[in-house]
Parts: structure tokens; C-alpha cells; sequence
């Protein structure tokens, strides 16, 4: 993969000429005109007489958060004027007349638009009608009618099409079709409805839904399985302006409107429009360690700011890693209304050969040979899973199906993974669509290590480590700042029969010399001690001579530098355990950090007596200081309220070129400050003002971020009263 993703192409445009008698309507945006008066047939000169006829004064959505619409379909926290629902559930819109509505004498339908060339067949075109007789596609009755008021209810179909859909009522007299004009405040976005039984998208479990739908704080997992670090997020999918957003990025890809009520469609396709690699979608992606024409990976706090930098701009936003992907996908999926999470493998296999093996190699003497071990292991990879049935796929395979935006290999040609279905993973049923053969590498992968013969250049399998790879899976849990280890939904238990018969292993006989690195926590910028705990399980005397390597690595296992490299001998008496310590002082690794602090230690190694190599691997995460987020005033809506984020360099050096950004969800926008230079040992303080726009529990939460130090957070919870 390249530092950074190359600009995409422009699209050749292909007219529908010759093909078809319109084109295939791809804009949620386009809409024709439609007219006022709709003749039936020839009319006599004049304006035709309708003054006895029912006319419209007037057209009320039933809008505000606080009417019945937005509150029975779970809708009230989208920061917008128009109406949304969920489809296959009833929404209320009340008709004023000009005279008190006739069942016997009257008909009147309410009518819904959507996409360019709307046509009834493709389901773009859809009239409701109130009376019994009159059959449609979405249920319509008369819930009340007093005076000249008419209260209508309308049942979208479960399998409509999500997007804003432009709304008229029609009034059919002798002469013709009347109906009222276009007005945007009449727009109704339709959404996926995970609590309707009948929707491809139910989730029956009312804790997940909660949490996969609604919840707008996010933790987003990291650095390595036994030390996992946590990052927080603002999903932000209610912010105004995000759900225009989500649908313009269907627009983008020109997306057939008439596919957008397939979740599996829509996933798909937004897999691919998340990344920018081949359609000029929404992040750029880059792992170069400069981001002079952007803003870092690390540095981004929620996905507000890309979803609206990329709708107003229409152009890819710079720049992005494989959380910033996953946490704007989650977005985009929770907006439309689909179930989703983030989840982070440890341990994650990028197997560009699909053999399902880690090649290491080492020398004649087990030492790394450097030049030919190509393979990388991504210390952590965060993908999504989206909750959604599988028609397409045998009974059992709905549920939980894993999409990533990560630009990692192509799939159909564009760079896109998934949907997959995590039961099939599990099962080893990886031929069924989508991408299920990469995600299983990522999870289930070898680690091999291999003699090379420097005479024929032969490899000789010496080792095998089966459960290094896809270590850990996890993801929030529902209703807390906690983790869940969900592992179990992608792989059987390590050495259990259902593990042997999904995965071939590659099995070796016993080593009788154990190698261990525990465990160490260190904070940058400290000296630390590496242990090596050897065991010898034989009872005869073991010796060896060790080969000790420290790297600074990139958090996808790319090494930047080596920065220490060690070669102790050990002598071990029979069944007997022996401790190595290395010292490791921190001004050899701190001029060669990259961002994500990681340092990786690999030890291999001979037995002399048995020829057997002993290897043992530890990523060390370097943990950051943290910044202190606290608030002031009264927590009231549309109360002034203040934020102050302080920090203070703990290092012997000057901290350049440093981006404090801090938000939160219903409260504060995303907002930056930038200074040029923090002094070593000094501190800042930094005071802003935000308005908190509705009540409720909620998080402000903050980064820093310069090129000599990343991933700095800190956050704050408020409880903001009406």
C-alpha cells in the first residue's frame, strides 16, 4: 500500500442513449417538476371550474421533536426542520381544507416523489390513498377528521427506498388532478427501521439497538491486545447537516435510487465511497507520517467535520487511518438508521497471498532475515459490522456482517470489503459474498517462521504460531464505556475440534524451550527493562544464543527503524526457568518514534543441543500523557456554557506546530485551535464558549496533536437540562 492514496481518475461520462428511455435516476437531489393541475384529457378554454371541489389550504407534517411523528419513530435527536420516520411504521400528517372532507363524495391522495423521472413500477412514484377500495404500496387511513381537518396516517413499505422523498396532496375531480405546489419543508426523509419486524434491518435486542442506532459516543479501541488503549469519538450522526451528507455520498457514487432500500446494496456501496482510492470518495488515506495538506489521522475527535467538509467541498477530505474509516462508516450506517459498531482486531493479518500464513524467515542461525520477510501483521485493525438479513445467503448467515472502508484490496475492482457474514467466517463458510476469504485471514492467520538454506535457498518450516493472529476482537459494549470481547463470534476456541475442522493448521512438534516477554507499561519518553523468561521443560541442559531486535513500528507492523539490537547467550539447567534483562533507555527510541508510539521487540533464536528456534514478539505501546477537559456554567439548553482544555509538556522538548481540536454531540460543533510552539515543561489553557442546543447525558471530548507527539485525549461528561 502506498503512503498515501493516489487522486482517483474522472469518471468518463456514458449517456443512456440507445439503452434506455430515460436515465437511470442516481441524485436524491434531481426532482421534476410536478405539475398543479393535471388535466384529464381535452379541457374547454378557461381555467376549469373547480370552486366545488375540495381544495387545500393546507399541509402539516406533524415536524417538531416534540410532536407524535419524530418521537414514535425515534427521531427527535436529527438536528433538522424536516420530518423523518422510519419506514414500515405509521407517520401522521394533517390536510386542511377548504370545506369538511366528504368520504362518499371526495378523493384525495397524499403523494410521494423521489429521484428524477419518478415512476410508479420502480417504486419512485407513490400515491396513498385514504380510501378502502384503492389498492398502494404504503398503507394509507384516515386517523381523525374534524371541522375541515383531516388527520391521515401512512405506513411506508418495509422494503421502501431511504432518502428524502418530496410530498404533495392530490385532489382528483372530474376535470383533473389537483394538487398543492413543491415545498421543501414538506420533504420527508424515510429511513432503515430496525425496530419494525418486517424490516431487513430488525434487531430485536432493544440494549444493541440502542446502542448501534442511537448512541452518538463512541470508544474506539487500540493499541495492542493486553494493553489496549481507548480513543474517544463523536459519531455525531443527528449534527444538521450529516444525513444530507450521507445521502449526497449515495449521490456521488451514482448510486440507482431504486437500490437504496437494500441495506446490503447501501453497505456495500459505502464501503467503497468511504475511501477516495478509485471514485473520489470521502477520506484520503495516508500512513506517511506527514500531513502538511491536511489534518493527521490521530488528530480528528468525530466525523461531523469530514461528513460536512466533504458535502460542501466535493472533494476528498485529507487524511484518514483505518479508525477514521471505520468511525465515519459507523456514522453514515447509524444515520440511515442501520445497525452498526466499530470493532478492533489485535493482531491483524493483511495476507496479500490468501494462504492464510505469516511468513517470517529467518537465517541458519534463527536470526530475522529483514530482506525477505515481507508479510506485516497490523498490531490493530478496525473494521465495522452492520446488523442486517442475508436473503442472498443460506438460512443462518444474517446477523452481524463485516464491512470495512479501509482501502486494503480491491474487491469487483474497487477498493471495498464486505458485507460478510461473521457466522459464515466463523464456520469457515467463506465462498458466499461478500470478501469473507480476507477477513477470515485477518482473524485466523499462521504466524510461520522458516529456516532459509543459504545454500539452495529452501525454507524449512521451525515454528508455528496459531493463535497470534486475530488475538482479540472487540467493541463497545451497550450502555457503557466498557469492552466486549466478541472473538467468539469469528473464530471457534484455539485448539477446540470446531476450530481443527474450519482451519488446516500448520502443526510442528513441541519445542522443549519456552521463550516469554511479559507484559510492561511504559509511558514515552521512559528507560524500561525488557525481560526474557525462558523455561526448559527437558531434563537436560539447554544453551542458545539469542538474537534480540527492538523496531519502532507503524501500528500496521510496517518497521520504521530498528533502534536496539541485542545478542545474549543463555545457559539453562534441566527443567529449570532463567530470566534475561535488557535495559532499554528512551534516547534510543524517542528521535526515532513515529505516530502511535509502538515499539516491537522480536526475539528468535537456536537451541544448540536440539536445532529448535524459540521466538517470542511483544508490541509495546508507549502510553501519552493526557489533557484535562472540564466545563463551567450553568448546563442548561441555550445556556453559555464555557470548555477549558489544559496540558502540559512533559518532555525535555519543545512541542511545534500543535492542533487542540475539542467537540461533542448536541452541545458543541467541532472547533480548533492552533499553537506554534509549546515549550518544554510549560503548560496551556485554552477557553471556549459553546451553547448546548438540547438535554440530555452527553461528552465534550478533545485532542492534541503535533508531529513529535499523537494521540492525546481527554473528555468530559455533562448532563445538560432543559
Amino acid at each position: 500500500m502506498s503512503d498515501s492514496e493516489p487522486a482517483a481518475k474522472p469518471q468518463p461520462q456514458v449517456s443512456h442513449r440507445g439503452r434506455s428511455a430515460a436515465p437511470i435516476a442516481t441524485s436524491n437531489a434531481d426532482g421534476e417538476k410536478v405539475p398543479e393541475f393535471e388535466p384529464f384529457g381535452l379541457m374547454p378554454r378557461g381555467p376549469p371550474p373547480l370552486q366545488e371541489f375540495l381544495d387545500i389550504w393546507d399541509v402539516n407534517m406533524l415536524r417538531k421533536p416534540d410532536e407524535i411523528n419524530k418521537r414514535q419513530h425515534t427521531t427527535h435527536l436529527y438536528a433538522t426542520d424536516n420530518l423523518i420516520v422510519r419506514r414500515g411504521q405509521e407517520f401522521q400528517l394533517k390536510v386542511t381544507f377548504d370545506r369538511p372532507y366528504k368520504p362518499s363524495d371526495d378523493q384525495f391522495a397524499v403523494e410521494f416523489v423521489i429521484g428524477g423521472s419518478p415512476q410508479f413500477s420502480k417504486g419512485t412514484y407513490i400515491p396513498v390513498s385514504v380510501a378502502s377500495d384503492r389498492q398502494s404500496p404504503w398503507a394509507g387511513r384516515v386517523v381523525e377528521s374534524a371541522d375541515n381537518v383531516v388527520t391521515v396516517g401512512i405506513t411506508p413499505a418495509p422494503d421502501c427506498i431511504v432518502g428524502k422523498w418530496r410530498t404533495y396532496v392530490a385532489v382528483v375531480t372530474p376535470y383533473g388532478i389537483r394538487r398543492t405546489r413543491q415545498d421543501e419543508s414538506r420533504d420527508v426523509y424515510i429511513l432503515f427501521n430496525p425496530w419494525a419486524a418486517a424490516d431487513s434491518v430488525f434487531l430485536d435486542d432493544g440494549n444493541e439497538r440502542e446502542e448501534c442506532v442511537l448512541n452518538e459516543v463512541g470508544v474506539i479501541y487500540h493499541g495492542a491486545f493486553d494493553d489496549v488503549s481507548e480513543r474517544p469519538w463523536n459519531f455525531g450522526q443527528f449534527d444538521y447537516g450529516v444525513l444530507d451528507a450521507c445521502l449526497f455520498i449515495m449521490d456521488k457514487a451514482a448510486m440507482p435510487i431504486t437500490n437504496r432500500g437494500d441495506p446490503i446494496k447501501v453497505a456495500r456501496k459505502a464501503s467503497a465511497m468511504l475511501n477516495s482510492r478509485d471514485d473520489d470518495g470521502v477520506l484520503v488515506g495516508s500512513w506517511s507520517g506527514d500531513y502538511t495538506y491536511g489534518v493527521a489521522p490521530t488528530s480528528w475527535t468525530g466525523s461531523t467535520e469530514i461528513l460536512l467538509n466533504y458535502s460542501s467541498s466535493k472533494m476528498p477530505v485529507c487524511y484518514a487511518q483505518c479508525w477514521v474509516y471505520a468511525a465515519v462508516f459507523n456514522t453514515f450506517l447509524r444515520c440511515l438508521g442501520i445497525p452498526a459498531r466499530v470493532v478492533t482486531n489485535f493482531f491483524s493479518s493483511h495476507d496479500n497471498d490468501g494462504n492464510l500464513k505469516t511468513d517470517i524467515i529467518l537465517d541458519e542461525n534463527g536470526r530475522i532475515d529483514k530482506q525477505r520477510t515481507k508479510d506485516s501483521i497490523w498490531n490493530y485493525h478496525c473494521w465495522n459490522e452492520c446488523y442486517m438479513s442475508r436473503p442472498d445467503l443460506p438460512q443462518g448467515f444474517g446477523g452481524w456482517q463485516a464491512v470495512d472502508a479501509t482501502p486494503q484490496e480491491t474487491s469487483d475492482g474497487m477498493y471495498r470489503c464486505g458485507p460478510a457474514s461473521v457466522q459464515a467466517i466463523k464456520h469457515g463458510q467463506i465462498c458466499f459474498p461478500f470478501d469473507a476469504p480476507f477477513v477470515f485471514a485477518e482473524v485466523n492467520s499462521d504466524v510461520v517462521f522458516y529456516s532459509r538454506n543459504p545454500r539452495d535457498g529452501t525454507l524449512e518450516p521451525v515454528k508455528v504460531n496459531s493463535s497470534h493472529v486475530g488475538r482479540m476482537v472487540v467493541t463497545k459494549a451497550p450502555g457503557q464505556d466498557t469492552r466486549r470481547d466478541i472473538t467468539d463470534q469469528y473464530k471457534f476456541p484455539e485448539g477446540s475440534p470446531e476450530e481443527r475442522t474450519v482451519l488446516e493448521k500448520v502443526t510442528l512438534p513441541e519445542a522443549d524451550v519456552e521463550l516469554n516477554m511479559p507484559l510492561i507499561e511504559v509511558r514515552v519518553g521512559d528507560d524500561f527493562e525488557l525481560k526474557l523468561e525462558f523455561n526448559n521443560k527437558s531434563g537436560q541442559a539447554r544453551t542458545g544464543e539469542m538474537y534480540v531486535s527492538g523496531n519502532v513500528v507503524y501500528y500496521t507492523g510496517v518497521t520504521s527503524s530498528e533502534f536496539l539490537f541485542k545478542t545474549p547467550k543463555v545457559t539453562l539447567d534441566p527443567m529449570k526457568a532463567e530470566k534475561k534483562v535488557i535495559q532499554v533507555r528512551s534516547q534510543d527510541y524517542m528521535r526515532k518514534l513515529v505516530e502511535q508510539a509502538n515499539l516491537h521487540f522480536i526475539a528468535t533464536g537456536k537451541v544448540k543441543e536440539t536445532g529448535q528456534i524459540v521466538t517470542a514478539m511483544r508490541v509495546v505501546t508507549l502510553h501519552n500523557p493526557k489533557l484535562s477537559v472540564q466545563v463551567s456554567g450553568l448546563a442548561k439548553v441555550s445556556e453559555e456554557m464555557f470548555v477549558t482544555v489544559e496540558f502540559t509538556n512533559p518532555f525535555k522538548f519543545n512541542l511545534e506546530d500543535v492542533y487542540i481540536r475539542v467537540e461533542g454531540p448536541g452541545v458543541m460543533p467541532p472547533k480548533y485551535k492552533h499553537y506554534s510552539l509549546i515549550l518544554a515543561g510549560s503548560s496551556l489553557n485554552w477557553t471556549e464558549s459553546f451553547t448546548p442546543r438540547r438535554e440530555g447525558p452527553t461528552k465534550l471530548m478533545a485532542s492534541l496533536d503535533c508531529a513529535a507527539l499523537r494521540q492525546v485525549y481527554g473528555q468530559t461528561q455533562l448532563t445538560v437540562k432543559p
